[in-house]
């Protein structure tokens, strides 16, 4: 990862622990009673498309499903504001002789103990200086002119960093020292299990663990203007999941989202995924070849955790797969029993039922081991 100057002294961490940690915060902050203004406003670092915003929604939701609270997320995207749009828009009072300024949406906040509001200042290095002094007076004083926010927002920032080529203006030391900031870095097992309980497609997946280098392939010094990133790969998903993406070849649209190199390492991965087992045999606990492909092999992986994520309330067919499982090469076995552990909560304690899984991580439990102290 190519760092600048003002992110070299960062901790530089994945977005799902930036989701733990902040979460916890926020949380604990709640639970004590105490107000959010006790706790710094966060600046988030990163190239683009790395998951810095879908960093903060996930934080809304864990704070929530934690807390209680019904959350609600202000996503102000600052390089399309004007200063006024903060401010808000002048108008007389009623007896007209002096200026008040009207409420921008952006303050549209349920104030209640039962809520919980997070203020998104995305693209933040983006604006212009003008709509940064205000957004910074936010983020510092949490509120402009007379408008303040609620005691129970907080405010979190997010941008590019000056080497990243993106539109950016250098943050001024005055105001960086005012700020709790955040590096987010590109981390496949992470992303990994992000992906697998949202749900992204199987054979994204598949190729992603067949090929970790390229989740993320930015490079700052490069002119290229697609390449792969945990958004764009996102994208290609979404393609993929959708009903029409059957009936034409969707080869284009992934060279669009992730360039041309990536794209075509990923179609010869495509073709090896028509020549897997059928997985309603495997979970059907017919007899099924295993494949000797390694690529072949993370194709039948990540389709197996997708169908199993599917038939979770079926430990007969589940005990089925990891029958099968069994019989897959050691490396394989071994990260098809951490997936589905991965799967949703609770699921791990089910699969304790299973004498397949059982057995299969009984077998390989030193090195199972070892992986969860990582």
């Amino acid at each position: 990862m190519i760092r600048d100057e003002v992110a070299s002294d960062l901790p530089a961490v994945g977005a799902s622990k930036l989701v733990d940690m902040l979460s916890e915060a926020y949380v604990s902050l709640i639970r004590s009673g105490q107000p959010f203004s006790m706790m710094p406003s966060v600046m988030l670092w990163g190239q683009p498309g790395i998951g810095k915003s879908q960093a903060v929604r996930q934080i809304a939701q864990r704070v929530a499903s934690q807390s209680g609270r019904k959350a609600h997320i202000a996503d102000v995207r600052l390089i399309l504001f004007n200063p006024i749009d903060l401010r808000g828009i002048p108008s007389a009072d009623a007896k007209k002789e002096f200026s008040v300024w009207l409420k921008p949406e952006i303050f549209k906040m349920d104030e209640g103990s039962k809520h919980f509001n997070v203020l998104l200042l995305d693209e933040i290095t983006a604006a212009l200086p003008s709509v940064q002094a205000a957004a910074y007076q936010l983020a510092l004083d949490r509120s402009i002119g007379e408008h303040k926010l609620p005691d129970n927002c907080v405010v979190i920032a997010a941008g590019n960093r000056v080497t990243d080529k993106s539109v950016a203006y250098k943050m001024p030391k005055a105001l960086s020292n005012r700020l709790m900031h955040f590096e987010v870095k590109s981390d496949f097992d992470e992303w990994k299990r992000w992906a697998l309980q949202a749900g992204i497609d199987s054979r994204v997946i598949g190729f992603l663990s067949f090929r970790h280098d390229l989740l993320n392939t930015f490079d700052s010094a490069d002119d290229s203007v697609a390449f792969a990133t945990p958004r764009t790969w996102e994208m290609v998903s979404n393609i993929l999941s959708r009903e029409y993406a059957s009936d034409f070849d969707c080869h284009a649209l992934v060279c669009g989202l992730v360039g041309n190199a990536n794209a075509h390492e990923f179609r010869a991965f495509m073709d090896d995924c028509a020549s897997i087992p059928d997985i309603d045999d495997v979970f059907g606990g017919r007899e099924c070849e295993v494949p000797t492909k390694v690529s072949s092999l993370y194709a039948l992986c990540s389709a197996m955790v997708a169908e199993a994520a599917k038939r979770m309330s079926d430990m007969r067919q589940i005990d089925n797969s990891l029958s099968y499982a069994a019989r897959l090469p050691r490396d394989f076995g071994i990260m098809l029993v951490s997936d589905y552990q991965s799967l949703g909560d609770g699921f791990d304690r089910k699969l304790m039922k299973s004498q397949s899984f059982m057995r299969l991580l009984n077998k390989n439990s030193a090195i199972l081991n070892g992986l969860r102290k990582k």
